[in-house]
């Protein structure tokens, strides 16, 4: 029980820190979404948890962040920002896709399952931009300038994915050869 809990806390604290280095001066979409949604998806060995920690933790950034960083724009306390369930469901959809690509966690698949998620970012956060707010005609043409404007934006999630995939699955598996309880199925 207490090697279970052990994995769990590890995977949790590393998940966690990835959430709070989005209070760290970064590039614009520069972020650890991607990887902490796919870190747990491939670790978590209850699927639930594989949603609900990185959730749970990028919410609680998104509260520092709204609220503290950004709190000067808003005249109130900001539970969740215009758009978040578009975000959030981004992130969702990359952790079930990173629950089918990495079964086997090998350097290819985690490669393709970052660029993936870079991919479901872009789309679907783009396309919450453009259905919920007032910048683009709510027809083909505004969505098509929606996308195109977030093109420049692209570079960077693709960055941020794969350096934060790269840096948490890299620090898991090293600890994991240090301290092989880590290795343990179960989580």
């Amino acid at each position: 029980m207490q090697k279970i809990n052990l994995r769990f806390g590890v995977i949790t604290a590393l998940i966690l820190l990835a959430a709070l280095s989005r209070l760290i001066p970064h590039p614009a979409n520069f972020a650890p979404i991607g990887g902490m949604a796919l870190f747990g998806a491939a670790y978590y060995s209850r699927r639930v948890w594989a949603f609900v920690v990185p959730v749970a933790s990028m919410w609680i950034s998104d509260l520092v962040l709204n609220n503290v960083v950004y709190g000067a724009y808003f005249d109130r306390f900001v539970w969740f920002y215009d758009g978040a369930w578009f975000t959030y469901g981004a992130f969702i959809l990359i952790a079930l896709m990173g629950m089918f690509t990495l079964r086997k966690i090998k350097a290819a698949n985690l490669l393709f399952s970052a660029l993936g998620a870079s991919v479901v970012f872009f789309l679907v956060s783009n396309f919450g931009v453009w259905f919920s707010g007032t910048m683009y005609p709510k027809d083909f043409g505004g969505l098509t300038a929606c996308y195109v404007a977030g093109i420049p934006f692209f570079r960077n999630t693709v960055a941020g994915d794969l350096f934060y995939a790269a840096l948490l699955f890299g620090e898991f598996e090293l600890s994991a050869r240090r301290f092989p309880v880590l290795k343990k199925i179960t989580a």
